[in-house]
């Protein structure tokens, strides 16, 4: 019987370069994974088997699904695309006017959104021909880059450059429903809306993760809050890495962080506690997903460059067997009291 490292099994075939993002299908153990290397990839993550692979005019920033062998991804070359694993064929559905770094499918609204360094979140019909005229729903403008975009429902949370989070009704688009400030006081990183649709987490290049809610009730500002991770502490000082991806479990609704500090934690939001501590990978946490079912955990082990070009461990993708004891929430003990 093959041995499984405690960090998962590597997949075979990893991009040459940085990995941007990767996801599992919601349907099988298929897993779309995009790179700096201007390759999108499609891995049978069971069976450890590379399914097909498109090549772009640029590096790829994000990726995502739109059945179980098709998707979109998005570029440094300004495009957005359609691929299609099984016919063998992409074609572009129109373009930002630069790079575009993050992409998402609406199955609620038919639509692809996707965000920019232009400032810009553009929505997109796929089932129209392709070009820009035909396919291009809307436009709207942003306050500055966008970082991260995440859906839930209806519901889009961006994040975008300068702290901002705008709040959209993908039914209504003319205006944000919301608009926020991060409190976290640097960058975001990542943003992921949490799978009951109450709120989204944060997390930004401060080594922090800030849970929050869509109601903008008291009752339910008052459960909003923050916490560090990713830090350790050296010769007396405290040393703080970025928080790049955050993976909701689909059954539990607990969630993994991954830094640059090269490990995953996984966290139960609602209790405040953390579960699990994976051991460390060999660099920086790029990207994290999990499976439909929550059994397998993909992990991107890929430098991020937050030290500047140096040498560093390859761009490596890990797949792992999550067990329940890691992801179930813990019942919470209260001590006996006298009656």
């Amino acid at each position: 019987m093959t041995m499984v490292p405690a960090i998962g099994r590597e997949l075979s075939n990893p991009p040459s370069d940085g990995i941007s993002n990767l996801r599992f299908s919601n349907s099988s153990d298929h897993l779309l994974v995009s790179s700096w290397d201007k390759s999108v990839r499609l891995y049978d993550a069971n069976a450890d088997l590379l399914r097909g692979e498109f090549k772009h005019g640029g590096a790829v920033l994000d990726c995502c699904f739109h059945d179980d062998s098709s998707g979109f991804s998005v570029c440094a070359d300004y495009k957005v695309r359609r691929i299609d694993f099984n016919a063998g064929k992409e074609d572009v559905l129109g373009t930002h006017d630069k790079p575009v770094r993050c992409v998402e499918y609406s199955y609620a609204a038919g639509q692809v959104i996707t965000g920019s360094w232009d400032k810009t979140i553009k929505c997109w019909d796929p089932r129209g021909a392709s070009g820009m005229e035909r396919t291009q729903i809307g436009t709207y403008q942003q306050p500055e880059r966008v970082n991260s975009l995440s859906l839930v429902g209806n519901r889009l949370v961006v994040a975008t450059a300068g702290r901002h989070v705008n709040i959209y009704d993908l039914r209504n688009m003319s205006q944000p429903e919301q608009r926020r400030e991060s409190s976290l006081k640097y960058q975001t990183r990542c943003v992921r809306c949490y799978p009951n649709g109450s709120g989204y987490a944060l997390s930004s290049v401060e080594g922090r993760v800030s849970m929050e809610f869509f109601d903008l009730s008291e009752a339910a500002q008052a459960k909003k809050y923050a916490f560090k991770c990713h830090r350790k502490s050296e010769d007396g000082r405290d040393i703080v890495y970025p928080v790049n991806a955050i993976a909701f479990h689909p059954i539990y609704g607990t969630f993994a962080s991954g830094g640059c500090d090269g490990f995953v934690n996984i966290w139960d939001g609602n209790n405040k506690k953390r579960l699990y501590q994976y051991s460390k990978y060999p660099t920086s946490i790029a990207a994290l997903s999990f499976s439909r079912d929550g059994g397998l955990l993909a992990i991107a082990s890929s430098y991020t460059f937050e030290e500047g070009d140096k040498p560093h461990e390859p761009d490596t993708i890990f797949v792992r067997s999550v067990n329940e004891i890691e992801v179930k929430p813990k019942p919470k003990v209260y001590p006996n009291r006298a009656v």
